[in-house]
């Protein structure tokens, strides 16, 4: 696998490039296959596209998704 800095920019560019995901309230850390997303969005299912496309992303064996929803 690339090393941990190339792993974050792919996590990273998967976020940000995705019109279904508010990626500027999302954060991230990934280390070693592993992806925890942090942050808020408007809707259940924005969470769930975050998941969706982090988990995807080669290389990724985990994504703990503690992303919150806030509908106001």
């Amino acid at each position: 696998m690339a090393d941990g800095t190339a792993f974050s920019e792919r996590v990273h560019g998967e976020l940000e490039n995705n019109p279904y995901v508010g990626q500027r309230n999302l954060r991230f850390e990934a280390k070693e296959g592993r992806v925890v997303l942090r942050g808020t969005v408007h809707t259940f299912y924005e969470k769930q596209m975050a998941q969706e496309i982090t988990r995807r992303i080669d290389g990724v064996d985990f994504v703990d998704n503690r992303v919150e929803v806030n509908w106001a």
